[in-house]
């Protein structure tokens, strides 16, 4: 492969800005200055595209000072129309160009990113990039309707409910209805936001109001979730070539110890109480099974590129809790980590990203 100039997007406006911009520090630091001219470009909070440095310690994720893009005063400007590729630059100085660019790669998580809307906005512009496009983006970023698609292709998914915002200030009966449906603990969950932001345990009905609080500041949309009793496993996919199969990792599992659930501070911050352990412990035929029923959830929402998906083994077998479209990549993340499990360095497996994505752009699938 020629060398390749690749944007690497990231930031947002999201609430997951900061781990958007860890991931890209990852990124920064894997991608090879001999393979790929690298142009980093990150979204202020304000939804700015700035011009960034191309320094993965900026980056960092630390528990005192979460990583953000900040306003520098620069404006990256994308083509005006498909007929180019050339992205330019406007600071102090005037206006220059950044060159012509092969890809894209938009590591953004929760809304404003990995929900389809930069997705639309690059198809638009006939910019290539990794990862999946806007329905299968737009579903894995909405619970409510990604259940629903498992539902639909016989995929086994944990009960649920779920409640806007009007529902709850109308008639908040319909909240503890499903309480008593679907039995004590509960999980509140926003219907589109990831990272486990705005998530709650809900041990007994009176919890349930401001767990709905918390849930209902991040998306106008909630589901309430039947909490389910078993191993919590996931599993890393990732796209084959046109023509190729899609590919699954080794399980890795989380082991809750000393908190209530994997929660933000535990997935990113790497606060106590939760254990990654990775090759998980499961039979041939359990890791078989999982493998297939995440490849079959991948290719439900009609996934590309990359995705995790997130189980429960319980009693009953295997229920799928949520896929990510865009998995963190940060340095104690579940994805890397289950591929590294499976033979792939974190350089190989952002090279392999960009790779599929470029050949299926040369494809045109």
């Amino acid at each position: 492969m020629d060398k390749l100039t690749v944007v690497l997007l990231f930031g947002g406006r999201s609430s997951e800005h900061s781990i958007s911009c860890a991931t890209a520090g990852g990124v920064l630091a894997a991608l090879d200055p001999d393979r790929y001219t690298v142009i980093p470009v990150g979204i202020t909070r304000d939804g700015a595209f700035v011009l960034e440095d191309n320094d993965p310690a900026k980056f960092a994720l630390n528990a005192s000072a979460l990583p953000v893009v900040a306003d520098n005063g620069t404006r990256v400007r994308w083509p005006e129309s498909g007929s180019t590729r050339e992205l330019t630059v406007v600071d102090a100085a005037g206006e220059r160009s950044l060159g012509s660019v092969d890809l894209i790669f938009p590591i953004l998580h929760g809304p404003f990113g990995e929900d389809g809307t930069i997705q639309g906005m690059l198809d638009l512009l006939g910019l290539p990039y990794v990862g999946s496009g806007v329905l299968a983006s737009a579903l894995g970023m909405d619970k409510h309707f990604a259940k629903t698609v498992f539902q639909q292709a016989a995929l086994p998914v944990a009960p649920w409910r779920t409640l806007t915002a009007d529902d709850w200030a109308q008639a908040p009966g319909m909240g503890y209805a499903a309480l008593e449906q679907l039995g004590l603990p509960a999980f509140v969950k926003p219907a589109r936001a990831g990272s486990s932001v705005g998530v709650s345990r809900v041990s007994t009905p009176e919890q349930l109001a401001e767990a709905m609080t918390v849930g209902l500041a991040q998306d106008n949309k909630v589901l309430i979730e039947s909490g389910l009793i078993g191993r919590e496993l996931e599993i890393a996919v990732l796209q084959g070539r046109p023509g190729e199969p899609t590919r699954a990792s080794v399980a890795g599992e989380v082991v809750v110890t000393g908190r209530d659930f994997y929660d933000f501070a535990a997935k990113y911050l790497d606060a106590p109480g939760v254990d990654l352990v990775c090759p998980a412990l499961l039979s041939a035929e359990e890791l078989a099974e999982v493998q297939r029923l995440a490849i079959r959830a991948f290719e439900a929402i009609g996934g590309a590129g990359l995705a995790r998906v997130d189980f429960f083994l319980t009693q009953a077998g295997w229920v799928i809790n949520e896929i990510n479209t865009m998995p963190g990549f940060t340095s104690i993340s579940m994805f890397p980590s289950c591929w590294l499990a499976s033979g792939y360095t974190y350089p190989e497996l952002i090279h392999e990203l960009i790779a599929v994505a470029i050949a299926h752009a040369r494809h045109g699938s």
